[in-house]
């Protein structure tokens, strides 16, 4: 296993991000969404990357399908752990209640498990609507977010946070975009203009909230 710093391919565009980092997909068009997560999954498992998907609105065959057209040969990849799929409110929320510690450490353990199991690096694509309901703990969603940006590991690994703008609003998505170093535009990764470092975040979230 090659522990190195390097880049990471998204599969839905031909830029690659350096390892670690966060990215947040916010879309209004569920065709365009479908072919950014599908490419996205698919590439990693075409790299060795140790994949999961958080599903939501979505339901795991929907998500089966769309990983099918990419000519994944997704039942060898379940069988063999490499690709695996829970529902959202579960994996974020395994207590019953939002604890952004708690599912931080989980994720934690996932990429020891991936780079342990010598996988290339470990990626993970979650549909965030769930904290859209009354879940104990929902309020802290850019806690979580924030959080992210604070994990440093010499494994590589990458996170795609997915937003549907038809669902969630204006003030809450900004806050979004603020705390993901990466967004999706146009079907393209770039650097966000709008990306504070955690530090900075918390000092403007904390006195606003002030």
């Amino acid at each position: 296993m090659n522990d190195q710093r390097q880049a990471m391919d998204l599969g839905f565009t031909q830029e690659v991000i350096p390892d670690c980092h966060h990215v947040c997909l916010i879309f209004d068009h569920e065709a365009q969404r479908r072919k950014i997560v599908s490419e996205y999954l698919a590439a990693g498992l075409k790299q060795g990357d140790l994949v999961r998907y958080f599903a939501d609105t979505t339901s795991p065959q929907e998500v089966r399908a769309w990983l099918a057209e990419t000519g994944i040969d997704l039942s060898k990849a379940e069988a063999d752990g490499a690709f695996g799929i829970a529902r959202a409110e579960s994996a974020y929320c395994p207590s019953g209640r939002f604890a952004p510690p708690e599912v931080i450490e989980n994720m934690v353990a996932r990429y020891a498990m991936a780079r342990q199991a010598g996988y290339h690096g470990s990626r993970a694509c979650g549909e965030m609507t769930w904290a859209l309901r009354d879940i104990p703990g929902a309020g802290r969603l850019l806690e979580y977010e924030t959080r992210i940006n604070l994990i440093t590991e010499t494994f590589p690994y990458i996170g795609m946070c997915q937003y549907d703008a038809r669902l969630f609003d204006g003030a809450t998505l900004f806050k979004v975009l603020q705390v993901h170093p990466f967004m999706v535009a146009q079907g393209q990764i770039v650097r966000n203009p709008f990306y504070m470092r955690p530090e900075e975040f918390r000092e403007e979230f904390v006195s606003k909230q002030s």
